[in-house]
């Protein structure tokens, strides 16, 4: 299975590319017993027509649907992370 997570609306071209991603994992990861892969295009947002008409050539199994946020990062979280200056620091240290 590849899953796909866009965080934007969706768009054609993203049925083929995660098209192309199937065919790439079926070549080199599938093995003879196993099905063929399946696709899921995980978007911000979707329009049904659009999504129709991009997927019904196509000969792979892919599913497009929409996702909603239910929660975010505790307030602490993003300050424990180190900040760029911090960073760029400890990347231009020498000894480290």
């Amino acid at each position: 299975m590849v899953i796909e997570l866009k965080a934007s609306r969706f768009q054609p071209e993203h049925a083929g590319k995660l098209s192309f991603y199937l065919s790439v994992v079926d070549d080199w990861l599938r093995t003879e017993g196993d099905a063929p892969s399946i696709g899921i295009l995980l978007c911000k947002e979707t329009n049904r027509v659009l999504v129709e008409y991009a997927l019904r050539d196509l000969n792979k199994p892919l599913g497009v649907s929409s996702y909603e946020l239910t929660f975010s990062l505790r307030p602490e979280v993003p300050t424990t992370l180190p900040t760029v200056e911090e960073l760029e620091q400890e990347l231009s240290d020498p000894a480290a």
